[in-house]
């Protein structure tokens, strides 16, 4: 903690001019992520200076005209003037693209924004922002307006001279952002994980909005110990323990914790000093290639397999939680993004800090090993019966020529651009869509009741499952290793179900699958919840449909309201005949879609959500009813 971090530790690279002309090169997009990216950005300056060891708390503050304030008690942004640039180093941080105390190695050590631009294109897509530094008694302050400063640094009042620190208040620019309005809950899950990965660090979330009015705070003294134990929250543990490994090596400091579950889906998420890395990287092979070998030989030593076979890494990975997090002084990530990591000592350390002590641990606890391996070899077995099963579908297929289940209702046009294929709830309403539809360009596929649940099955059971098998074949991508997207038949995935709580629950467990088996379909935009209306309103032969309460409402505060009216509240699809089905959920000039998107940032809370939903436990998922009661709509009483 010697490092000195002064003016001079602040370098210029170069200007800010292109921020806000391509602001989708610095922070993806212009859309609701982009808008919560600028809060991600200023917060992990925050986090820089916690890892260094300068701070303890930080405080994110939604105001009500979503202006965000981020408090922090670190060193504060240095003010004196930096020598290259002749102004304050707090202004070249906030008006210089490339400039921070991340480059040349004397400010930080370990650094997640790795690039430097995230202050300064905060500050460029920002229609004002106002900085405070707390440092030696006196209060510094500066005020810009679109990246450009409204006055030199100023010394603004007086404070406690403990007290130290940075400020920083912001409002989005309505020039730039499609929507400025913030969302609590996708500010929360990502503080909630950067306090996971920081130890000790406490996070401050305030929403001062009138209609929200929230506080969340976020203290993990176990760090990833506890990270995993939200993750299995709604799954059973096949052990107590949460097996954890730390160590450092050729500079790169490791932490990795783990636990099995009785869960048949691995969630292993990977990050670099502190930035989530979706697409894992050299540190995410360096885990694999430790767990399975370190498994295969504790196996092979003990006679729970034979010499010379191996289980494979998935069936060793079948059910794991993990987490593993490092911190490295240079990063090379692939991109602004930060998806994957390249660094090759990276692969090294973490095989080395986790083989070792996995290998001790094992040792002293057999009985854990036993049950893990005891679950490997299930999957195994599962795997292999998979495997046949999916080799005569191959087989099936070639002799056949490709042969589509007999219940789809095929659409002409063969440009996947141009089809979209309709996932329906029940053979009525199967029957009235294949009517209704556009034969050229829509397909219809009708599911016989509820599919199988495939967040409590193995692979085998799920190839074995007629309705599942039904659309990996209609969709012809394949699943799981066979995934192929250029193989994709249509370029709209509709899921039509019922407006009820049953049809909810449809749609629920056909999204856990296209997830859990085929995720780049929903990461691509190529999967839709079709919206078919809740009421029909006849009133002299003429017909309005209404898709909520509030738009039955308004339908009938402009009608009047009196005995003329006839109301129907469809319970279901197969109500509606082919017209009424074309008119309202399927005709592309009229109907309303839902595409259904994801985060790869938001990965580890999205498969918490389905496992609470889907999954065994009834208690997690009483919680996350109790919690977000409040947001149903047209519940069926």
């Amino acid at each position: 903690m010697s490092a000195e971090y002064g003016a001079d530790q602040i370098q210029i690279l170069e200007g800010l001019e292109a921020v806000r002309k391509r602001p989708g090169m610095y922070i993806g997009s212009t859309s609701s992520r982009g808008l919560h990216h600028l809060v991600y950005e200023i917060v992990d300056n925050s986090i820089d200076e916690a890892l260094a060891g300068y701070c303890s708390e930080i405080t994110v503050t939604i105001h009500g005209d979503n202006s965000i304030t981020v408090v922090d008690n670190g060193r504060g942004i240095p003010v004196g003037i930096n020598a290259k640039a002749g102004i304050p180093a707090v202004e070249v941080v906030f008006t210089i693209l490339h400039a921070g105390g991340k480059f040349g190695g004397g400010g930080y050590k370990v650094s997640g924004g790795l690039h430097g631009v995230g202050a300064s294109v905060v500050n460029a897509l920002s229609e004002w922002l106002e900085v405070e530094i707390y440092n030696q008694g006196k209060i510094y302050k500066q005020r810009y307006e679109r990246g450009h400063v409204c006055y030199k640094l100023e010394v603004s009042g007086n404070c406690d001279p403990k007290l130290t620190g940075t400020k920083v208040t912001f409002l989005p620019d309505k020039e730039i952002f499609e929507d400025t309005v913030y969302d609590f809950d996708t500010l929360k899950q990502r503080l909630r994980e950067m306090a996971f990965l920081t130890k000790n660090i406490k996070i401050n979330l305030i929403d001062e909005r009138p209609e929200e009015d929230k506080i969340r705070t976020f203290h993990y003294e176990g760090g990833i110990k506890e990270f995993v134990t939200y993750l299995n929250k709604g799954k059973t543990a096949l052990y107590p323990d949460i097996i954890y490994c730390e160590g450092e090596k050729d500079g790169v400091l490791v932490e990795v914790a783990m636990q099995h579950n009785d869960a048949y889906t691995e969630g292993s998420y990977s990050f670099v000093n502190n930035i989530t890395t979706p697409e894992g990287g050299t540190h995410l092979t360096g885990f694999k290639n430790a767990l399975t070998k370190t498994f295969n030989d504790y196996a092979r030593a003990n006679k729970l397999i034979k010499e010379g076979e191996s289980l494979s890494g998935d069936d060793i990975r079948e059910g794991l939680t993990a987490i593993i997090s490092i911190k490295i002084g240079e990063p090379q990530f692939e991109g602004q993004t930060k998806q994957k990591l390249g660094n090759s000592e990276a692969r090294g350390a973490v095989e080395r800090v986790v083989s070792d002590q996995l290998e001790i641990y094992l040792e002293q606890h057999p009985q854990v090993a036993k049950i893990i391996l005891e679950k490997s070899i299930m999957a195994q077995r599962a795997r292999e019966a998979a495997r046949k099963a999916r080799d005569l579908t191959r087989r099936k297929s070639a002799l056949d020529g490709l042969s589509l289940p007999g219940k789809l209702a095929d659409c002409s046009d063969k440009d996947p651009s141009k089809c979209e294929i309709y996932i329906v709830e029940g053979d009525s309403a199967g029957g009235s869509a294949k009517t209704a539809r556009s034969r050229a360009t829509q397909a219809i596929l009708p599911l016989r009741g509820k599919i199988l649940n495939v967040e409590k099955a193995r692979l085998d059971r799920i190839y074995g499952n007629a309705e599942i098998k039904a659309m990996i074949t209609a969709f012809g991508t394949g699943i799981h290793e066979d995934f192929d997207i250029t193989k994709l038949r249509y370029h709209k995935i509709i899921i039509m179900t019922d407006a009820d709580v049953d049809g909810a629950h449809i749609a629920t467990l056909l999204l856990t699958f296209l997830y859990r088996f085929m995720p780049e379909l929903i990461k691509q935009g190529y999967v839709y919840l079709a919206t078919p209306p809740l009421y029909k309103l006849e009133r002299n032969k003429k017909v309005w449909y209404a898709y909520s309460d509030e738009q039955l409402a308004n339908i009938l505060n402009e009608v009047g309201r009196d005995q003329n009216n006839k109301i129907q509240r469809y319970k279901g699809l197969g109500e509606m005949d082919a017209e009424q089905l074309w008119e309202t959920t399927m005709d592309p000039e009229k109907r309303i879609l839902k595409r259904v998107t994801m985060d790869d940032a938001q990965s580890s809370e999205i498969d918490v959500t389905f496992t609470t939903l889907m999954g065994d436990q009834v208690e997690p998922r009483r919680e996350f009813i109790e919690e977000n009661a409040e947001r149903v709509r047209n519940l069926d009483i």
